[in-house]
């Protein structure tokens, strides 16, 4: 898969921009806020419909603008399709497919993307929200539909939160809650959630044998890495096994509790038993204290959680390795998804450079952006782009 044609309106610093590429590696070279991040952030929001830098969209268009335009042109295999996404601050977006008219969710799919950038660190020193973000965008890409699945369960979460709350108001003036309302919302809560946690937990299986091999790679002899699901839907699915005992005794007793947990139908039980165990305490708090939304990808390395344990370069080699496995898995469907590196080798010594470059360079189509050309190594040349205050020009190397 690749793109031989972007074309942008009103998006990030861009009031238009046309650029043309080829199969292969393109290098886009400037100092850092003069542009080069914006290009490689639309083409990448055209597999997710999110960006890896803002959680709100309103910040892809242009200051003065009044929406922004991502258009590209597609290859895979012997197809050839032209995307297009306007993005539209505070409304839905709109989308075209071959210049007619779709609904946005139907371009997810279509086109594959995988983006390592700086802010990929947070994959093993953040929050939960973050690891859970990269397991259900590889889900959308993936399985499209699980785009509206996740959507519809934030829909639930929110209606039942407002109920949360409601109920603790009618508490404290003595009156009944709603209990109608919340057998809808529970039922909805955990047909959705235990579709979702089956599906992490799939991607998490396939995963966690290329986050090996990719690990190794970078960083030989510098420990094993253990990628766990944690499930927050009872007792059985929290108790997983620590890194030291996967060290050690391996992965059985953890694909007990995966098994468990791909069966939706159970799943979807255990989420109703363990809400009613738990709701006094949601009014009291005005949360949702049980389903996806609070899981976790567990990341160990040899014996310690990598989380607080493991160096600052110990943490790049454990989210390269995230991305790289997300691409292996991505490139095991059907066809080989466009890979993204923002502002990577800035941040890997010698060795690491020389190893994600052997990796990749097999990759059908790589985009890198770099503050310094001479931090990509020879072997991912290429096409190359000077990008100074706004404007890209083809770079003679």
């Amino acid at each position: 898969m690749w793109i031989s044609n972007l074309a942008l309106n009103d998006f990030r610093s861009y009031k238009s921009a046309v650029l043309e590429f080829t199969p292969g590696t393109t290098v886009f070279v400037g100092e850092n806020g003069h542009g080069k991040t914006n290009l490689v952030e639309a083409i990448a929001y055209l597999a997710t419909f999110g960006s890896h830098r803002v959680a709100a969209d309103s910040a892809l268009v242009r200051q003065g603008g009044a929406a922004a335009v991502v258009r590209a042109k597609v290859h895979d295999g012997d197809h050839e399709t032209m995307l297009e996404i306007e993005i539209l601050s505070g409304r839905a977006n709109r989308a075209r497919l071959n210049r007619g008219n779709v609904k946005p969710r139907e371009l997810l799919g279509i086109f594959k993307a995988v983006v390592f950038a700086p802010e990929d660190l947070q994959l093993v020193t953040g929050d939960p929200g973050v690891r859970r973000r990269l397991l259900d965008d590889i889900a959308v890409q993936q399985m499209p539909r699980m785009a509206g699945i996740r959507s519809e369960y934030d829909k639930v979460l929110k209606h039942r939160t407002a109920l949360l709350k409601a109920s603790k108001v009618a508490r404290r003036r003595g009156q009944p809650i709603d209990e109608v309302s919340f057998a809808v919302w529970d039922e909805r809560l955990a047909e959705l959630g235990a579709q979702i946690i089956a599906h992490r937990v799939d991607i998490v299986r396939t995963l966690r044998p290329h986050v090996g091999e990719a690990y190794q790679q970078i960083a030989p002899n510098r420990g094993v890495p253990h990628v766990t699901y944690q499930a927050r839907v009872d007792e059985a699915s929290k108790n997983i096994p620590a890194a030291q005992d996967l060290e050690r005794d391996g992965y059985g007793a953890m694909t007990e509790i995966e098994n468990s947990l791909l069966r939706s139908d159970e799943v979807r039980d255990r989420l109703l038993a363990e809400i009613g165990q738990v709701k006094d305490r949601e009014i009291d708090r005005g949360v949702n204290l049980v389903g996806p939304h609070r899981d976790d990808l567990q990341l160990g390395l040899g014996t310690l959680p990598a989380k607080g344990f493991a160096s600052h370069g110990e943490n790049w080699s454990y989210a390269l390795s995230l991305r790289l496995a997300e691409w292996q898995l991505l490139r095991s469907e059907e066809s080989d998804p466009v890979l993204i590196l923002d502002d990577v080798f800035a941040e890997l010594d010698s060795k690491r450079r020389t190893a994600l470059a052997q990796m990749v360079r097999e990759s059908e189509q790589v985009f890198i952006t770099a503050a310094v050309g001479d931090d990509v190594p020879k072997e991912l040349s290429g096409a190359r782009f000077r990008v100074h205050d706004g404007k890209v020009e083809a770079d003679e190397v």
